[in-house]
């Protein structure tokens, strides 16, 4: 028999709760996706600040429509959850949304391990393999004019997993933090992620610039773009935009739809 998870929920809620009144905790052992849970929770004209976890997803959803997948350990016998998946929920009004998912995985990466790097716009590196992915959706709060209802989806592979159907196999945490399990990632990301929400709510993606700078995988990387764009990677600008020297000089990519890649003669990532 397998024993149950011990997650952190108080704890969580105890640290965020102070800045965050009415937050709440919840832990799922099954659903479909926290995102889409959430966000059929905010049409309904549910707008509670709230973290949602589950053991196991079978749909999770992914940036451009790709699929999340969660479930037990792939590559051995343990039971335990492959991925750490979970959605929070929180009432947001910036004056500007550019560059939200780069703080949220900024946010991640400091988090867990030096040793990370993130690829434009949210996807959190470890040596060339993607080791975390971030979903954001939102709804409008007709209530409050200005605000959104933002769902920020997050998913960490924890254990080796199968590489089938990905170019490149994927990153897993515990090659970096042995014996890290689902319930001690939440408690180390979780918080500060929804103060970071906070953060930028208060005051844009500016602040973030340099940091996310700092971690960027593409750096000075010859990248060709899915809308046939070619350059080199020239980090962030102050809101965000991903910034490509090419032949007809410095462009700004802000579409989080186009996707980047590594140019052949790169280094892949």
């Amino acid at each position: 028999m397998n024993t149950p998870l011990r997650w952190p929920a108080e704890a969580v809620w105890e640290a965020v709760v102070p800045d965050l009144p009415g937050f709440t905790v919840e832990i799922l052992p099954e659903i479909d996706s926290t995102n889409t849970e959430l966000m059929r929770r905010a049409r309904a004209g549910r707008f509670d600040p709230v973290l949602l976890v589950a053991e196991h997803q079978t749909a999770g959803r992914g940036r451009l429509g790709r699929d999340w997948h969660s479930g037990a350990g792939s590559e051995s016998a343990s039971s335990l959850p492959a991925s750490l998946t979970f959605s929070i929920g929180i009432p947001l009004a910036p004056r500007d949304w550019s560059g939200l998912s780069l703080a949220v995985g900024l946010s991640l990466v400091e988090s867990l391990h030096p040793a990370l790097s993130l690829k434009w716009p949210n996807d959190v590196y470890f040596q060339g393999r993607k080791l975390a992915g971030i979903l954001i959706e939102t709804v409008g709060i007709a209530e409050t004019p200005g605000a959104r209802y933002a769902v920020v989806g997050v998913g960490i592979n924890l254990h080796t997993r199968s590489g089938d159907r990905l170019a490149t196999p994927p990153a897993w945490l515990q090659e970096l933090l042995p014996g890290m399990e689902a319930p001690d990632v939440l408690q180390r990301v979780a918080p500060a992620l929804i103060q970071t929400l906070k953060a930028f709510e208060r005051s844009g993606f500016s602040p973030f610039q340099a940091r996310f700078n700092a971690r960027d995988a593409l750096a000075g990387l010859d990248l060709v773009l899915s809308d046939g764009m070619t350059g080199r990677a020239q980090g962030v600008d102050e809101v965000g935009a991903l910034q490509v020297l090419s032949a007809q000089g410095l462009q700004k990519v802000t579409s989080s739809e186009v996707s980047v890649r590594p140019a052949q003669k790169s280094a892949p990532l």
